[in-house]
């Protein structure tokens, strides 16, 4: 029996910004959004840092505001799906920090994850 993902975490790290994404696999719509290419975001960071794993727990933090506002912090009951592993190797192995800072920052802030990952072990970082 398949579970169907309604809501799933995508992520976007370049050398200069990080984006989250939430979207809605039914109509195939971001449904909320964080970047630290926003004024609002960047302005907060320290020393205009928008790429590091600081600024990835900003963005993090700030989609959990705007998933609680627009009421999908529980994913409508379902949760919202993020395949780690599959985050970090699309992202690179060097931006794994950033992945994991966002993930947590999500999980401190009341957000329903649901980990996809194939690989049980490896699915949160040890100690």
């Amino acid at each position: 029996m398949s579970v169907m993902k309604r809501y799933v975490l995508r992520l976007f790290i370049s050398l200069k910004y990080i984006t989250a994404n939430v979207v809605d696999r039914n109509n195939g719509r971001i449904v909320v959004t964080a970047s630290t290419i926003e004024h609002s975001v960047k302005g907060s960071l320290e020393c205009g840092r928008s790429c590091n794993a600081k600024a990835a727990s900003v963005v993090g933090e700030v989609l959990a505001m705007r998933l609680k506002v627009e009421g999908l912090d529980q994913g409508q009951g379902q949760g919202i799906h993020v395949n780690v592993n599959n985050e970090v190797e699309k992202k690179g192995f060097k931006n794994r920090t950033k992945v994991w800072a966002i993930v947590n920052a999500l999980k401190n802030n009341g957000v329903k994850l649901i980990l996809d990952d194939k690989d049980e072990n490896s699915s949160w970082p040890k100690g």
